[in-house]
């Protein structure tokens, strides 16, 4: 292969049926390539999923895998697949990824919050910095005598890319690791992830420092020490110039696109993008590595709306496709068969331990002086102690300018993936945050003190309201403006926005959000700083309609969503979660057939309905689920003083759930700008005997087609009785101001649906009715849509029955219930 003429590779070939090998050429075989490491790190990074491992880690062995540790000890193979002319094709594809996805990183990585983390943060960064590299010049000095071939390099290089390699920590991974462990917002993720940013800076001026000192080893051992120091003075130029320059023009444009503008020109993204080349290309000239570039002009891009399309518009395919190459790349150029001998295992060992010794003890002790305790100090070390993404980058520059041969490089790789794979794993070991040790307590509405002659004593009504993004809040708004007693703010709102964890690594630039909101520690001074539109909604709610609204920011993936919400509800001693259904409907007049309407249905996505189910069966208070077919988007503004007002129905057929649909329905009918009609559904005369606890379960169905009714035994007689008892206050005090009337139930399927089709209500309440009346168990047989929303609310939400009112179903918070239900809970 050395003779081999790389001018004369074409890109592309003629095709097999003209005799031609698609393998021979470029292009063909790059797709290969491309291809087997995708396929390889996707199936890897599956395998490793229940062992909560990051993404780069199946992306790096799979590339080992691929390369000459493995797959390529076979000579055949290699020579097809991965033949040595094809490499700086394979590598500048993949460094094309390098270069933006360092950009993405810089874009992230907010200069301002590093500012404002404090010396705590700074302290235990400099120690996590500082011990290592020292330790990191001893097995320097070590390798040198030992590894052959290691004292040809320059020693002033050597100790520093050693020094460097050992005290890295990777701000991306741990970011990563922070939020699938839910630490993310807690104290120790938030010290850890303050230290790692300001890590993360020490390390690029480290490795530009670096990389000044190594040049090419081969060409330039004798050039003179004073290259060096232009190399640096001309990126500090560099650096100062983007920032002063560069900087506030970047913030212009950042206006231009501001939500406001709404539309974000193409023409300021291809320039973006054009500039990440020309940084790069520009640090490159300089003598250091063109990602230098790319970073720095990534921290000069505003933090806001024209980040986000960025990110957007390039995050996926330089994540997704491209930045794999690289790793696989790093993974091909390890050989673990240069690691042979006693001697060498000795090696790898001692570069092992001294890298998680120094950084573990260094933070550890720091954070101990910072009088942190001593189990969140220790998890601080080994957080800190996460390497990957960066580090990976650090030892492939130091392969390309020689300064690390082929078994040091191998050692360095191998010692990269053990200290990040044991990351998640001892963290679990060591640390957990409290979640559920407050002792749960019975939350409902009729709980509270409510009552107008004791207003002062009154306790507030506290609700936690999900939203999935800002096309939710007007009908969230519109909700709890209803639920509001005008006569005094008795209301605390916590807005919770669900952010899906993905694994997008964008989706970490929310924790910034999610810190400055402070979840679980939620915001109370700095309200001037809600720059999230989500927040500044309900800002701007809070000031109208004189509620304490409190945002905050939930990152999790859907499977776990759940835990956050009732954490929440728990620790907040919410009365009431009020969460989305997963689908939404919006009526849109034709313009072209004579102004009829049709329904559109807009659906989040499946998974987004087992985080509701789950909520619903695991809350510590009442839960009430909205189905919004446009409810808010009308004339309903906060304050008495409006023209239209709200047309609400409460559907009574009895029991515990519908009770509590009763007591919303009474809240909304002391706000002036609420019309309240109580529907109460009775049975027919002579038909009596039969509740919930005969009905029988069914083998056959399953609980998502079929209702879970409670087979907790009741009491019909008492249940009757605390009926007609709540139905009585409620006349007591509302009845020359809320409609009420009452219908026999002889179908109440289609009673039911020519109320939701008649559109005289915006929204009518019901109770799921886990303990059903006579009539509702009578449904029992009814094949559900959704099971969730109990016999009524699923026929009122059922597509195609034309209900055009939104509907919010309730479920009573009952512990007596909730201990039944667990095992005794059946699909009938």
């Amino acid at each position: 292969m050395g003779q081999f003429n790389i001018t004369s590779i074409k890109t592309s070939s003629n095709g097999v049926w003209q005799g031609d090998n698609p393998l021979d050429y470029a292009f063909p075989l790059l797709i290969v390539q491309t291809t087997l490491i995708l396929v390889v790190s996707r199936f890897l990074a599956f395998l490793f999923k229940p062992l909560r491992q990051p993404k780069v880690i199946a992306e790096i062995v799979g590339g080992i895998l691929l390369g000459p540790s493995a797959f390529g000890r076979n000579d055949t193979y290699m020579q097809r697949i991965f033949p040595s002319w094809s490499t700086p094709i394979l590598e500048s594809v993949a460094s094309i990824g390098l270069l933006f996805f360092l950009f993405l990183v810089g874009l992230e990585l907010d200069l301002n919050s590093i500012r404002r983390s404090g010396k705590r943060a700074f302290s235990i960064a400099v120690a996590g910095i500082s011990l290592p590299f020292i330790c990191g010049i001893g097995v320097a000095i070590t390798l040198r005598k030992t590894v052959h071939g290691a004292d040809k390099v320059g020693f002033a290089q050597f100790i520093v890319f050693m020094g460097v390699a050992l005290s890295i920590t990777a701000f991306p991974v741990l970011a990563r690791i922070l939020a699938e462990l839910k630490l993310l917002t807690t104290r120790v993720g938030e010290t850890a992830m303050a230290a790692a940013a300001f890590n993360d800076i020490a390390a690029w001026i480290l490795l530009a420092l670096a990389v000044a000192l190594s040049g090419d080893s081969d060409n330039k051992t004798h050039k003179s020490p004073l290259v060096s120091i232009w190399v640096l003075l001309c990126g500090l130029a560099f650096v100062i110039f983007m920032m002063v320059v560069i900087r506030p023009a970047m913030k212009q444009v950042g206006r231009r696109c501001s939500h406001e503008n709404d539309a974000v020109d193409e023409a300021y993204i291809c320039l973006t993008l054009a500039g990440v080349m020309v940084s790069g290309f520009m640090t490159d000239l300089i003598g250091i590595h063109s990602i230098f570039g790319a970073f720095v002009f990534g921290l000069t891009i505003p933090k806001g709306n024209f980040a986000e399309r960025l990110i957007e518009r390039i995050e996926d395919f330089v994540s997704g496709l491209l930045l794999p190459l690289y790793f696989a790349s790093s993974g091909l150029k390890t050989n673990v068969a240069k690691i042979h001998g006693g001697e060498a295992w000795g090696l790898l060992v001692l570069v092992v331990t001294t890298a998680c010794a120094g950084k573990i003890i260094g933070t550890f002790a720091v954070a101990m002086i910072c009088k942190i305790p001593a189990r969140e100090s220790l998890t601080l070390g080994v957080l800190m102690n996460t390497k990957g993404l960066v580090e990976l980058i650090v030892l492939n520059i130091g392969k390309e300018k020689k300064v690390l041969n082929d078994e040091i490089f191998a050692i360095l790789v191998l010692m990269a993936l053990f200290t990040t794979f044991i990351t998640t794993p001892t963290v679990m070991t060591i640390y957990k945050p409290a979640r559920g040790a407050i002792a749960k307590t019975n939350r409902k509405l009729g709980d509270l003190s409510s009552s107008s002659k004791h207003d002062a004593h009154a306790d507030p009504l506290r609700v936690l309201a999900c939203v999935y993004g800002p096309g939710n809040v007007p009908s969230i708004i519109s909700l709890i403006e209803s639920t509001r007693s005008t006569k005094k703010s008795l209301l605390k709102l916590f807005i919770m926005h669900l952010v899906e964890l993905t694994e997008r690594s964008s989706s970490i630039i929310l924790a910034q959000r999610a810190r400055k909101n402070g979840f679980p520690f939620f915001n109370r001074a700095n309200r001037g700083e809600w720059r999230d539109r989500l927040s500044g909604a309900f800002q701007t709610y809070s000031q109208l309609g004189r509620v304490s609204v409190r945002p905050t920011t939930a990152i999790s993936s859907l499977s776990t969503m759940h835990e956050d919400i009732c954490h929440v509800a728990e620790e907040k001693r919410v009365t009431m979660i009020v969460l989305l259904f997963h689908k939404q409907w919006r009526m849109e007049v034709d313009e072209d057939d004579s102004g009829k309407a049709h329904e559109v249905l807009e659906n989040v996505g499946h998974g987004w309905r087992g985080v509701n189910q789950r909520v619903l069966k695991n809350a510590p208070c009442s839960v009430a689920v909205l189905v919004d077919r446009g409810y808010g988007n009308g004339s309903h503004t906060p304050g008495p003083n409006v023209s239209g007002a709200q047309r609400v129905c409460v559907m009574f057929f009895g029991g515990p759930d519908d009770r509590e649909a009763l007591k919303l329905g009474e809240r909304m009918a002391e706000h002036p700008a609420v019309r309240v009609t109580v529907i109460r559904f009775v049975e027919k005369e002579g038909v009596n005997g039969i509740n919930a606890v005969l009905l029988s379960p069914e083998a056959s169905t399953t609980s998502e087609k079929s209702y879970s009714f409670s087979k907790a035994k009741i009491n019909t007689k008492q249940e009757k009785e605390l009926d007609e008892n709540a139905m009585g206050e409620f006349h007591i005090k509302w009845d020359s101001m809320v409609g009420y009337i009452e219908k026999e139930s002889s179908n109440v399927v289609e009673e039911v649906l020519s109320i939701g089709k008649s559109g005289d209500y915006d929204l009518i309440i019901v109770g799921k009715g886990r303990f059903p009346s006579i009539s509702v168990a009578e449904l029992a047989e009814r094949q559900a849509e959704h099971a969730e929303l109990g016999p009524i609310g699923d026929i009122l939400t059922s597509s195609g029955n034309g209900v055009v009112s939104s509907v919010l179903m309730i479920q009573q918070h009952d512990v007596e219930d909730l201990s039944h239900a667990k095992g005794n809970d059946n699909a009938v």
